[in-house]
C-alpha cells in the first residue's frame, strides 16, 4: 500500500509538470502569431533580436515620403481658391485624387518635379471635399495619406461687386467702386486684401462710405492713357465673426482720353474739353427753379441708348401717386447718380428751352429726336462722344452739392477727407 501510494504522487506531480509546459507551450503559439521566427523576434539560427534590430527591420519596409494635405482633415470654412493642396518631402506624388462627397472628382495638377499638386479652377462653396494622395520614395516605397475638408457656406462668406468691368476702357474720372454682400466689421483686413494701383504712378487710396462700400481714387483725375490694376485678395479674410472673403482677382482697366463736360446751369451751356481743349459748347437745359439739378462733379455710370424715365421711381408723383412724367424712350440717357440725375436727350421739349430755359426736374436735358436715331442732334453727339467714367461738372445751379456717395462721386470730398475714411 505505501508503495502506491508513493507511485501516484509522482504521478500526479508529472501531470501537473507536463500540463505547466503544454500551457507554456499554448501560451507561446498564441504570441507568436503563425509562428513566423523573424515577426516573433527570433533569428533563423533560433537567437533573439533585440528590438531596436525589429524597430530598424521595420523602417527599412516604410517610405521616407511624407505627404502634407492642406487644409488639415476635418477642417471647415476652407476657402475655395487656394486653400486646397498637397506637398511632399523626401519624395515625389505619383497620385492626388479630390472627389466631393458624392464622389465627383475635380480636375487638379501636378507640379513638373512632382513636389506639389493644386486643384485647377475654384471649388464649389458649401461642398465636402476628399483628398487621397500617393506619393513614392527613391527606393520605390509607398506612402499614403488622406483628409477631407467643407468649404465655405454662402453664409459665412462675403464677396465685393466691383465697378469698372475686366479690360474696359472708362473715363478719367472713374473710380474703383466695390460693393460688398455683407457687412464688413473689419474694414482693416478688407482693405489691407486689396490694392489699387496705376501706371502713372499716382497715389491711390482707399475710402469707406459705409460698411459694405469702399471707394478707390486718386488726388486728382486719372492720368490719360494710364493703365489700373486692382488687386483682390479676399480668400479667406476674416471680413466679420465668422464670415470669410472668396475672392482672388485681378483686373486690369485703361484710362481714355481725359474728356470733362461743364454745364452752367445760369448760361444753359455745356463745354465739353479733351486734353484742357473746348471742343464743343451744347445749349442745355437744366432743372427748373423748383427742381434745381445738383452741383459738383458728376461720373457717368452707366449709358442706355434709350430708357424709360417715370418720375414715380425717384419721388416725383401726383395726387393719384401716378409719376408726374412717364416717358418709355428718353434717347441717349447717361446716369450720373443714384438718385436718378442723368444728361440725356430731350425731344419732346420745344427747341426754343434749349439754352434759354431751364425745365426738368433735375437732369441735364440736350436737343434730340425720338427713337435716338439722328446722329447730327446734339444728345446724340454727346453720348457718341462719352464713355463711362467721363465726369460732368455742373455749376451755378441754385441746388445744393451732390453727396459724395450718390453715385461715382467722391470727387466732391477734399483729399483730407478721403484720406480719413481708409482703414489702413
Amino acid at each position: 500500500m505505501e508503495k502506491r501510494v508513493m507511485t501516484d504522487g509522482k504521478r500526479r506531480r508529472g501531470l501537473m509538470v507536463a500540463s505547466a509546459v503544454l500551457g507554456g507551450v499554448l501560451v507561446l503559439s498564441a504570441c507568436s502569431g503563425d509562428g513566423d521566427s523573424a515577426k516573433s523576434g527570433g533569428g533563423a539560427d533560433g537567437s533573439k533580436k533585440s528590438q531596436a534590430q525589429v524597430d530598424e527591420a521595420a523602417a527599412k519596409e516604410t517610405s521616407k515620403a511624407r505627404i502634407t494635405i492642406s487644409p488639415k482633415n476635418g477642417a471647415t470654412n476652407v476657402g475655395i481658391n487656394d486653400d486646397a493642396k498637397v506637398t511632399v518631402a523626401d519624395g515625389t506624388l505619383t497620385e492626388v485624387v479630390l472627389t466631393t462627397a458624392a464622389g465627383q472628382s475635380v480636375q487638379g495638377t501636378l507640379a513638373a518635379d512632382g513636389k506639389s499638386w493644386k486643384p485647377d479652377g475654384q471649388l464649389e462653396r458649401s461642398t465636402t471635399y476628399k483628398i487621397a494622395a500617393t506619393a513614392k520614395d527613391a527606393d520605390g516605397l509607398e506612402a499614403h495619406e488622406n483628409a477631407s475638408f467643407t468649404t465655405v457656406s454662402p453664409e459665412n462668406s462675403f464677396i465685393g461687386y466691383f465697378t469698372p468691368e475686366d479690360g474696359s476702357t472708362v473715363g478719367v474720372g472713374m473710380p474703383v467702386s466695390i460693393n460688398f454682400n455683407k457687412e464688413i466689421t473689419d474694414r482693416k483686413a478688407v482693405q489691407s486684401a486689396i490694392t489699387v494701383s496705376s501706371t502713372s504712378g499716382q497715389e491711390v487710396v482707399g475710402h469707406w462710405f459705409n460698411s459694405k462700400r469702399l471707394d478707390f481714387r486718386p488726388d486728382q483725375y486719372w492720368q490719360e492713357g494710364s493703365t489700373v490694376t486692382l488687386k483682390m485678395e479676399l480668400d479667406g479674410v476674416e471680413g466679420a465673426d465668422g464670415v470669410y472673403g472668396v475672392q482672388k482677382k485681378t483686373v486690369t482697366f485703361k484710362i481714355g482720353r481725359n474728356q470733362v463736360s461743364t454745364v452752367d446751369a445760369e448760361t444753359k451751356t455745356m463745354t465739353v474739353t479733351q486734353d484742357g481743349k473746348t471742343i464743343k459748347t451744347i445749349p442745355i437745359s437744366a432743372g427748373s427753379p423748383e427742381t434745381p439739378t445738383y452741383n459738383g462733379q458728376m461720373v457717368i455710370s452707366e449709358k442706355f441708348k434709350e430708357t424709360r424715365m417715370n418720375g414715380a421711381t425717384v419721388g416725383f408723383t401726383d395726387d393719384d401717386g401716378k409719376g408726374e412724367y412717364d416717358i418709355k424712350d428718353v434717347p441717349h440717357a447717361m446716369r450720373l447718380s443714384t438718385s436718378g440725375t442723368f444728361i440725356h436727350g430731350n425731344y419732346w421739349g420745344a427747341d426754343s428751352i434749349f439754352g434759354k430755359v431751364n425745365t426738368s426736374h433735375g437732369c441735364v436735358g440736350l436737343n434730340d429726336a425720338q427713337g435716338a436715331n439722328d446722329p447730327n442732334q446734339p444728345g446724340a453727339w454727346f453720348y457718341d462722344n462719352s464713355i463711362v467714367g467721363d465726369v460732368v461738372i455742373v455749376m451755378n445751379s441754385k441746388d445744393t452739392t451732390i453727396k459724395p456717395d450718390n453715385g461715382l462721386n467722391g470727387w466732391n470730398m477734399s483729399w483730407a477727407d478721403w484720406k480719413a475714411g481708409s482703414a489702413v
